[in-house]
């Protein structure tokens, strides 16, 4: 009987297993998780778990598991990939075997030199990372924030929601820089600053000191912002160390083929600690940190370790939910030289991105609630299908995108 194992139970390495049942595979499947909490998703973290205290929303349930017949080992960790003898060995000792392994260890939040996690000072990765910040989001609470990326942004709107003081430091000189068009992000800092959260742009970081009252936060301009807490959000590291012991090929994250096949045709890696090829522009090398993505990778890698070649083809999307603006984000715009706006009423719009030789590369969208998660979606259908459309048709509103698909 085969082995499978998987090394990280988050969101990719859950739907893994669970798509590996449904595909036939009858073989064990042993899935391994450092977190003491069994499989969940990690959106709500900066949202729910924050705004209303919830729990963690499981992948799946400890029955489901069991009918499944997974393996779950949870608080466990993972000390060693013996290549030669097929096996992995956990930091207690004990070795499994595998026929098959998929490396999804996700990633760790990037730490500010000179500092570390604890304390006064937080990162949000982790159901637990979120439990200790929500415990300081009170009224009369003041918590600063390094970084304007999406966690950074989303905590700011949770933060404030439930009465917190915030500031929020971004060392460039606006939000949302990656992959955000400044149109875009204009509109979101705007918001939070109608809301109460001070943000202070192309703010560097001198030094921090974590206190027994307070952290201060010293920037090179002078000014020292106090907070109750400083949670860090400068971007995540992909979590390689396991296969870069184990000798495996890294660059920028697991390397991975088309199929999520690593160096060793005998272990897949799939989700945030991976890179992988992407042929809708050009084989590039990207690393995604993306829910779809990691439930994509999921499925995909299940599949190719049941002996299937499918290449992952899928449109990179984003998408983040502040206060009650939704932003939504399919394909990667850089590279684009040409941006049309389409208009959609009640101040959503999308911006619809093309490369010099007019072909659909990425759209960008805002609005209340769901104004335009379906042309989103229609657009990630048009770059999917390399569609090269006129430039007039994508800003009318009146143009169906549907028509421009069938075209």
């Amino acid at each position: 009987m085969a082995n499978f194992v998987i090394v990280g139970a988050g969101e990719c390495g859950a739907r893994a297993a669970f798509a590996l049942r449904d595909k036939g595979f009858d073989g064990t499947i042993t899935l391994i998780g450092s977190e003491t909490h069994l499989p969940y998703e990690r959106p709500p973290l900066s949202k729910d778990a924050l705004i209303a205290g919830a729990g963690p929303k499981l992948v799946a349930d400890a029955e489901r598991y069991a009918e499944a017949r997974i393996d779950v080992l949870i608080g466990k960790t993972v000390s060693e990939i013996d290549r030669t003898r097929r096996r992995i060995v956990l930091s207690d000792g004990t070795a499994l075997p595998y026929d098959k392994l998929l490396l999804a260890t996700g990633a760790r939040p990037r730490v500010l030199p000179g500092t570390a996690h604890g304390g006064r000072i937080a990162a949000l990765r982790s159901h637990d990372d979120a439990a200790r910040i929500r415990a300081h989001l009170v009224e009369g609470s003041h918590i600063a924030i390094l970084g304007g990326g999406f966690i950074g942004l989303e905590l700011a709107a949770s933060a404030r929601k439930l009465g917190a003081t915030v500031t929020l430091v971004e060392g460039l000189p606006r939000v949302l820089s990656r992959g955000v068009p400044a149109e875009i992000a204009a509109i979101v800092a705007e918001r939070h600053a109608a809301e109460g959260v001070e943000i202070l742009c192309g703010a560097k970081v001198a030094g921090v000191e974590d206190l027994p009252g307070e952290v201060r936060i010293a920037l090179e301009d002078g000014r020292v912002v106090s907070a109750n807490l400083l949670v860090v959000g400068i971007g995540a590291a992909p979590n390689t160390e396991l296969a870069e012991a184990a000798g495996l090929a890294v660059e920028n994250g697991i390397a991975v083929d088309g199929m999520l096949r690593t160096s060793d045709p005998d272990i897949f890696a799939a989700g945030d600690c991976t890179s992988y090829p992407l042929p809708l522009y050009g084989e590039r090398r990207i690393r995604l940190e993306s829910w779809r993505n990691a439930q994509e990778q999921g499925q995909l890698a299940a599949a190719n370790m049941l002996g299937g070649a499918e290449a992952h083809a899928a449109v990179p999307w984003f998408w983040s939910d502040q206060y009650d603006m939704t932003l939504q984000i399919a394909g990667l715009a850089d590279g684009a030289v040409t941006t049309v706006r389409r208009d959609m009423g009640e101040g959503a719009f999308i911006l619809f991105h093309l490369d010099a030789e007019g072909r659909l590369i990425a759209a960008s969208g805002i609005g209340p609630g769901n104004a335009v998660a379906r042309d989103i979606r229609l657009a990630e259908m048009l770059i999917a299908a390399r569609i090269h459309p006129d430039p007039a048709e994508l800003a009318a509103p009146e143009t169906k995108l549907k028509k421009l698909l069938a075209a």
